[in-house]
């Protein structure tokens, strides 16, 4: 009996507990359905009446067209207890707000008479569950704190404590929103964090989509510092960069290795003008000092250049005292020599437009076809029989009238002067680098290395790829500075996560350059190669969902240089502060203090050159068209430079546009064939479709070619230049400079063609979101966008492609006078003097001290 006793009261025990844990378990599924419905209910109150009443406020207030759908506004029921449920009845599913002092969030008067919704974010239950949130937001509806139920939130499990009751009265009477401005929102979000901001929720959703409502109550983005709008995108140095401070001994071993890499320089401009002095002293038939040549009047802010070679005048030259006609000490020696150049005895030649139909294969129209213009002839200009160099006569820009003179800027024995501190400098200390040894780098790929190039028996097919976090070392430095010594390009991964994260969004930006988005830019057309003038929402609306012509070809537009002004730090200054932060090496790139950047150190008072930052932005899409591809045609750069993937949107075409691209396409090889001297291989008849190698996550594919293969694709370029077309599809006609131009883009069947006749080829890779790309000056590259893209770059001059600097500066100088690329933007010789000045005259304080 005992035993049957026990053994019954097990039973019923055991009973007790299972029909105890089934109706735990219904009333959870109960509680369940009761939280999703009453969150809806909640939402629809908030929020769902705003959209039919304020319809016509969206149309005007929305900035950008609205191609997302509206999700409801979810806010979940947490039920800590059972005996807690005063505000919600068990057979219902409504939500009471109480009108409270803590709560007054609505008003149920008249339907236009609503109060703002405040979310009020203080009490929150760390037992609270968020199970059941939406995407936009975790805020659950909190019942067990308070019997005047209040919205609260969970922040990933970790409760808000901090409470928000005390300002409430204050923010009722100043609840404007800091974004949009307007204080007539029904829904705004505090920030618990500075209790000053907030934040509507259509502002949120609309300009800060990637984050919660939740998380920007935490933090508003004024304290995340990624606020845009129009106030904040304004303001000066409210994020920070590198202030350019480092320890003195770090900051002497820079200097020493830079003064020591421009010595060579410095020695060979010193030599140049110690020649025109002995060449003046036998024409003079006396010993001619620097004390003799009379100094000309220069201002600071004023730059003087050749009036034949237009390049940088910053010492010894020569003057007409009658015109003023001035002369570098290059001319004056291709003068004497008999082998002048830069001069205008070439003519431009102008591409017309042939008609719409020319552009895709059909005929050019007859009152369209190209003129042909007479080349003026010039006065021989030869030196005199007592070898002087006379003013040129008028057609060259002089008067014809005496001889040109000898003048100097600096003052007397300023270069020489410079020459011997410098040399002290580094017989003081021998540097290896920037002071450091080099470690050895482990040959082929790994996690810092990322295959660009498939060349024989050469060892340079793998680029240094490191990410931005793993460069904040001595050994990340050794390893830059180790491969961009030889010239190779470097990739670097990931820099956007060295930012605060604000946005690069292209309607933004465009806020931040002109209140009226409606405003008209000039856009390049990359099928015409030409202008072409578009209102600002029509074109980042394309940015985003793509455009096309009337036969659905892709339309592909860019900006280049962009906002057109000299300085984007004056018109966007937090974009610009931004993109400095991101710089990987900013001892080398940052064009405010990076100590190896040659161009930081020129004077407060000399006019110094526009090296950026500039923003590219661009249409793209994966497939090669061939024509018309959203491209930077080839070209050379005369500084290093480092550019780097802010924002992409993926553009995809339709079933229809493939097709009739394909259509097209074979329209423009038909063209081909009766136009430019090739031929259509079967494998070039397949290749239609996108390149082999492209990834989905790559947004632009790039192209450089090395230094030492210059002189082969310049000789490539040459002979196949009639395969083809520069503006409006047009054959190219002139062939100047192959590279200089910016005439070619080749496709990948030109590198192929280019690999089996001459054996080159570039390195070639995708630059993904947040990738920053170094290209060294001298290096030959071009660029075609994958996706849309938005590209921010700066320039810089490194010590060690100073050399390239230089060489660069002189084919320039030989271009014609037409030539765009033609003019001395860089000054690198006046840099140069200037910039080891200022390194001697800090290694000199720091070592008084």
């Amino acid at each position: 009996m005992q035993v049957m006793v026990a053994n019954e009261r097990q039973m019923n025990g055991m009973k007790r507990r299972m029909e105890g844990s089934f109706d735990e378990e219904i009333d959870k599924a109960v509680s369940e359905l009761k939280r999703r419905r009453l969150g809806e209910t909640i939402g629809n109150y908030l929020f769902g009446d705003c959209a039919s009443d304020e319809a016509e406020e969206e149309r005007v207030d929305l900035e950008e067209e609205a191609d997302t759908t509206d999700e409801d506004f979810v806010i979940s029921m947490c039920r800590s207890r059972r005996s807690n449920t005063s505000a919600v009845k068990r057979k219902s599913v409504r939500a009471v707000v109480k009108k409270t002092r803590s709560t007054v969030r609505t008003r149920h008067s008249e339907p236009n008479d609503w109060g703002r919704n405040i979310i009020d974010l203080s009490n929150t239950s760390s037992e609270s569950s968020d199970s059941n949130t939406s995407p936009h937001s975790s805020l659950t509806f909190n019942s067990h704190s308070s019997p005047n139920s209040t919205l609260c939130a969970n922040y990933d499990g970790k409760s808000v404590v901090r409470s928000l009751n005390n300002t409430m009265e204050k923010r009722e009477k100043h609840l404007t929103c800091h974004q949009c401005k307007k204080s007539d929102r029904r829904a705004v979000v505090p920030c618990i964090k500075c209790n000053e901001k907030q934040y509507c929720v259509r502002c949120i959703r609309q300009w800060y989509p990637q984050a919660s409502e939740v998380e920007l109550a935490q933090a508003c983005p004024f304290c995340r510092k990624i606020c845009n709008c129009n106030e904040c995108l304004h303001s000066i140095n409210s994020i920070e960069t590198s202030s350019g401070e480092t320890l003195d001994q770090e900051k002497a071993q820079h200097l020493t290795y830079l003064v020591t890499t421009l010595l060579p320089f410095i020695r060979q401009i010193q030599y140049e003008q110690s020649l025109e002095i002995m060449l003046e002293s036998k024409i003079l038939g006396a010993t001619v000092s620097e004390e003799d040549i009379q100094e000309t009047s220069s201002f600071d802010d004023e730059r003087i250049y050749c009036n034949q070679c237009a390049t940088s005048i910053f010492d010894l030259h020569r003057s007409c005292k009658n015109c003023s006609f001035e002369l570098c000490l290059s001319c004056c020696r291709e003068i004497r020599q008999g082998s002048l150049f830069g001069g205008p005895e070439i003519v431009s030649h102008e591409y017309i437009h042939q008609g719409y139909e020319y552009l895709h294969g059909g005929d050019p129209l007859l009152s369209c076809l190209p003129q042909s213009h007479t080349v003026p002839t010039l006065t021989t200009w030869v030196v005199n029989n007592d070898n002087t160099i006379p003013c040129p006569s008028k057609d060259r820009g002089g008067c014809g009238v005496g001889s040109l003179e000898l003048r100097r800027i600096l003052p007397l024995h300023w270069i020489r002067n410079l020459e011997t501190r410098v040399e002290n400098v580094v017989k003081d200390k021998a540097v290896n680098g920037n002071g450091v040894k080099a470690t050895g780098i482990v040959p082929g790929p790994g996690p810092r290395k990322r295959q660009a190039a498939y060349r024989k028996n050469f060892n340079d097919n793998f680029l240094y790829c490191p990410d931005a976090n793993q460069i904040h070392t001595v050994d990340g430095m050794i390893q830059f500075k180790k491969h961009w010594g030889k010239g190779q390009p470097v990739i670097v991964r990931d820099t956007l996560s060295q930012t605060l994260g604000l946005s690069w969004e292209p309607m933004v930006m465009s806020r931040a350059l002109c209140e009226n988005v409606d405003s008209n830019i000039k856009a390049v057309d990359c099928l015409a190669n030409c202008e072409v003038e578009i209102s600002t929402r029509e074109f980042f609306k394309g940015y985003t969902k793509g455009r096309s012509y009337d036969n659905l070809w892709p339309e592909m537009l860019k900006l280049k240089d962009w906002p057109p002004s000299d300085k984007f730090e004056n018109l966007l200054p937090r974009h610009c502060d931004e993109f400095i932060s991101a710089l990987p090496f900013q001892d080398y790139t940052d064009p405010r203090n990076g100590i190896l950047n040659i161009a930081t150190l020129l004077p407060s008072n000399i006019l110094k050159p526009d090296l950026g930052p500039k923003t590219y932005i661009a249409y793209g899409t994966s497939q090669e068209l061939g024509r018309g591809d959203s491209v930077t045609k080839l070209h050379c750069d005369m500084s290093d430079a480092v550019n780097i993937l802010m924002h992409t949107a993926d553009v995809s075409l339709s079933v229809d546009q493939v097709s009739e691209i394909d259509t097209l396409k074979k329209k423009h090889k038909a063209q081909d064939r009766r136009e430019l001297q090739c031929s259509v291989s079967g494998q070039e008849e397949l290749d239609l479709h996108q390149p082999r190698g492209i990834t989905a996550k790559g947004a632009a594919l790039w192209d450089i070619f090395r230094r030492e293969d210059v002189s082969l694709l310049e000789k490539y370029l040459r002979e196949h230049s009639k395969e083809f077309r520069h503006a409006y599809c047009s054959p190219v006609e002139q062939v100047i400079h192959p590279i200089h131009d910016q005439s070619f883009y080749l496709t990948s069947e030109h590198k192929r063609k280019l690999k089996e006749e001459y054996g080159i080829e570039p390195w070639t890779f995708e630059q993904k979101l947040g990738e920053a790309v170094f290209i060294p000056a001298g290096c030959p590259h071009q660029v075609r966008n994958l996706k849309s893209c938005t590209k921010v770059a700066v320039d810089f001059v490194s010590p060690e492609n100073i050399a390239e600097c230089f060489r660069l500066t002189e084919e320039f100088r030989k271009l014609p006078k037409f030539h765009k690329a033609r003019e001395d933007k860089l000054e690198i010789k006046k840099m140069i003097l200037h910039a080891a000045n200022r390194a001697v005259k800090h290694l000199e304080e720091m070592k008084s001290d």
